[in-house]
């Protein structure tokens, strides 16, 4: 395993990272398909073992479960200062006001709440898990800079906002002598490659690290057209990003599978193979529901991509709406409930 750091950080972190929101408990959030912590604990043990040293959660995930499961995991499993846990807050915890946002209130709550259901004393990165139009950004940058400094957490990180926004936040951080944030967690993957045009460019030219969530496009990439797993059956996020029988969809699905098809390995090598050979991506953030998701994610490490398999695909690709970031007309955040 090459480790790297994120961004202009000193941070050390593997070249993949688990995405946790795959673990929790169904009946107190909003995904179905979630696995219980008895399930999830493996997933734990093998990343580790495979030396995979980054975890992702937030707390919107299962109503916090989430976090739970993964700090009890990481603290039976791993000595806390070789894991880099990152969690992210902005989703309402509960239909009350003050209660999610990024207001300077809503953020020391919630950095708190965090930090009792992890089990630990901090989060090596904590992101905003969306822009807060509802909430002046210098209010937020501040906020985070002071919770940082109460030793709290050590690196901040942003997620899908619109690349205008982001570079605002960076610089209303630097105007004022503020911790800036060091990583982006955007959407990017073969379907979706519209953060390629402000985004991508952006976080090269300021030494961002990038560590893209459903990098596998909701495991779209990892199957033949048509195919239906419990997930793409109760995920309504994923089929409003990726329903219908979108044309372009279909060519470069059916280009990952001819690829795999002749080196002989699963689809979802081939397809985080893509990602990982662009520069400006530092981590892939892997959700696994299987042992063989896991096993695939890190054999992709070895895989390196001729020109011509790149070119066909990407040559597939057609522009699409932007997905994955709140609207500028929305001006509070999608209401989600942490509570039982």
């Amino acid at each position: 395993m090459r480790y790297k750091t994120l961004g202009r950080s000193g941070l050390i972190v593997s070249p993949l990272c688990l995405g946790c929101m795959s673990f929790g408990t169904a009946a107190r959030g909003q995904h179905e398909w979630a696995l219980t912590e008895e399930e999830s604990r493996p997933f734990f043990r093998q990343a580790l073992e495979s030396g995979i040293n980054f975890f992702d959660t937030a707390n919107a995930y299962s109503a916090g479960t989430s976090e739970e499961i993964t700090g009890r995991a990481l603290k039976d499993f791993a000595k806390r200062d070789e894991v880099v846990i990152a969690t992210k807050a902005f989703f309402p915890w509960r239909a009350a006001p003050n209660t999610g946002g990024l207001s300077r209130k809503a953020l020391f709550s919630a950095i708190d709440a965090s930090l009792r259901r992890l089990g630990t004393d901090y989060i090596d990165l904590y992101q905003i898990h969306r822009w807060d139009q509802s909430t002046p950004i210098d209010e937020t940058m501040e906020a985070l800079h002071d919770i940082v400094k109460s030793g709290r957490v050590r690196y901040i990180g942003a997620s899908s906002m619109a690349a205008w926004q982001f570079a605002k936040a960076q610089y209303t951080a630097r105007l004022h002598g503020w911790t800036a944030f060091v990583s982006m967690q955007n959407q990017v993957n073969l379907l979706y490659r519209e953060e390629e045009r402000e985004m991508l460019p952006l976080c090269t030219d300021m030494n961002i690290g990038v560590i893209p969530w459903s990098p596998l496009a909701r495991g779209l990439l990892t199957r033949g057209w048509g195919a239906q797993t419990k997930r793409s059956q109760t995920d309504p996020f994923a089929k409003s990003m990726f329903g219908g029988d979108y044309d372009p969809d279909r060519q470069i699905v059916a280009a990952v599978a001819n690829i795999a098809a002749a080196r002989g390995v699963p689809q979802a090598q081939i397809a985080l193979a893509w990602l990982l050979s662009k520069p400006v991506i530092t981590a892939p953030i892997i959700g696994a529901t299987k042992t063989a998701h896991l096993a695939d994610a890190v054999a992709a490490l070895g895989i390196t991509l001729t020109q011509e398999e790149i070119e066909q695909l990407e040559t597939p690709y057609q522009p699409r709406p932007v997905t994955g970031i709140i609207p500028p007309y929305q001006n509070r955040p999608i209401a989600v409930s942490l509570q039982p």
